[in-house]
């Protein structure tokens, strides 16, 4: 009679099945490329689509840091594994890996850490700073009982402080989170809605959208909170210049309400100024030296994704977005200016895809 042979933990590990691929809460799991390329219909440009049909991806506010300088990673949000979830997406490899697994996440209130170590993301009501070496999310900060989050999230360039906006009923504040000492202020409060605070890059202000008409600068102690003297009609979106001189936004004329120009506002000299016309912007985003400029036209028509060259004001045709909701489409540059990714739904589910510029701007240090 043979001796019975002693169960290890090796043994017992062997013998269960492998884990599948999309299992519930696998934080830190990798999923495989699913990378396609395409020639785009209306230019013959080549359109690489970085993840795929089955399941939507999607891109976050492009206001905050999402693209790492190191290692070609991209922040987004999948339903991939059946919730949706955060993931940093190597666009090089196509592979994605799992970062959260939260109950509620904002997908686009997403941002990395100047030091790329770790992002910031909300999972309901809960700010959560979670370290790529650990993927355990650690709470900074939860909205008190009674309020709720509104439209935006971003961190101040040194990483010392975070900002967004809750909303009560018809009021809504805006609130400044110190990331070291876990501090918590109220900027302003008002009634009406505050959106989309962005923090001044080089100084202690607060650009940020009052009521879906107007932009508002304020200091983060709350002082010398003013409105912008923008040109006559609707700003929509904005973000700042890399040094913080000057805010670009996109405006609609009173005249001509359907027209879309790029405009530049420099607040220390309240001086406004046009960059260029373009084909219908809805949104926009800017290379590092705002030299250059990608947008998405809400043509119907030409539902394109255009770059719009600053010294010449002319407009060249990149590619079809044909998106059903063009301001989702949030076109971005990458930080050295070689390729833009976006984001569409024109084969089914939202999706990412990417387009390298290298024949058409030159590469920047931003």
């Amino acid at each position: 009679m043979k001796p019975r042979r002693a169960i290890t933990r090796r043994l017992l590990l062997a013998g269960l099945p492998a884990p599948a691929l999309k299992s519930a809460g696998g934080v830190g799991q990798i999923f495989i490329a699913e990378r396609s390329r395409y020639l785009d219909p209306a230019t013959e440009f080549e359109v690489v689509c970085l993840t795929g049909p089955a399941y939507a991806t999607y891109l976050p506010a492009t206001t905050s840091k999402i693209i790492a300088r190191r290692g070609g990673a991209l922040l987004c949000a999948s339903d991939r594994p059946g919730s949706l979830q955060a993931f940093r997406l190597d666009w090089k490899s196509g592979e994605m890996r799992q970062l959260t697994g939260c109950r509620a996440l904002d997908k686009d209130a997403l941002c990395w850490h100047p030091d790329e170590r770790s992002f910031f993301c909300f999972d309901g009501a809960s700010l959560v700073r979670v370290p790529l070496a650990t993927l355990r999310p650690r709470e900074i900060y939860r909205i008190p009982e009674g309020w709720d989050k509104g439209a935006g999230f971003s961190l101040s360039e040194d990483g010392l402080y975070a900002f967004c906006v809750e909303r009560r009923q018809d009021r809504s504040r805006l609130r400044m989170i110190g990331l070291a000492k876990s501090a918590v202020t109220t900027v302003l409060e008002t009634a009406g809605t505050l959106e989309n605070p962005q923090p001044r890059p080089k100084r202690a202000g607060i650009l940020y959208q009052r009521d879906g008409d107007s932009l508002w600068l304020v200091n983060y102690d709350g002082a010398n909170n003013r409105r912008l003297n923008t040109a006559a009609g609707k700003p929509g979106p904005a973000l700042w210049s890399a040094d913080g001189r000057t805010v670009l936004y996109l405006h609609s004329p009173e005249q001509e309400p359907q027209r879309r120009w790029l405009r530049e506002h420099t607040p220390d000299f309240n001086a406004d100024q046009l960059v260029a016309p373009t084909t219908q912007f809805v949104c926009f985003h800017r290379n590092a030296d705002a030299s250059v400029f990608v947008g998405a036209s809400g043509s119907q028509a030409a539902p394109h994704i255009l770059l719009l060259l600053r010294i010449t004001r002319r407009e060249l045709t990149l590619c079809e977005h044909a998106s059903s909701q063009a301001r989702s489409v949030k076109p971005l540059f990458a930080p050295d200016s070689q390729r833009i990714f976006f984001e569409s739904d024109r084969h089914g589910k939202s999706a990412l895809y990417t387009m390298s510029l290298e024949r058409l701007v030159e590469p920047t240090d931003g």
